[in-house]
């Protein structure tokens, strides 16, 4: 079974418009690269063509990445459930046990994640760790650095 990527409305369609740059614009652009690289004479010792056709390689890549993303796209609903439990979706207000600092997150599939810009992946160790917990809740997950425990502040 394929792997399922929960994704937002908004990012599902930023990736159609990825795709569809990639197999118009981009995909013209290569092929120009790679035809004027092949004007320059012996394929064997030729530095541009290399370049072209290693560009082609990680467009295609790329392309044929979005389309597995897209065909086992799970579109998330960014609203949070309507009960009280942090899901997907939900912003999440959380205090470090240890530092006594409060720092506020956005539960989010793993295709949006940006950690540095407070938006966790369900699928990480604390994103998965924080699915299901109530206002007032503690609860640990293994990090490089050790067990880290949170309490959950507030759910929006």
């Amino acid at each position: 079974m394929a792997k399922e990527y929960k994704v937002t409305a908004a990012r599902l369609e930023g990736l159609q418009e990825e795709l569809k740059y990639l197999k118009t614009v981009r995909e013209k652009e290569v092929a120009a690269q790679i035809k004027e690289a092949r004007s320059f004479g012996d394929l064997s010792e030729n530095s541009e063509y290399d370049e072209a056709k290693n560009e082609q390689g990680k467009l295609y890549s790329r392309i044929a990445e979005i389309e597995n993303i897209l065909a086992n796209a799970v579109v998330i609903a960014e609203e949070p459930v309507a009960d009280d439990a942090a899901n997907v979706g939900s912003k999440v207000r959380v205090k470090d046990e240890e530092t006594g600092e409060e720092e506020e997150y956005t539960i989010v599939g793993s295709q949006e994640a940006d950690p540095m810009n407070g938006r966790v992946s369900e699928d990480s160790p604390f994103g998965s760790a924080l699915i299901g917990k109530t206002v007032g809740e503690k609860f640990s997950f293994e990090a490089p650095i050790g067990t880290l425990t949170y309490q959950v502040l507030a759910i929006d």
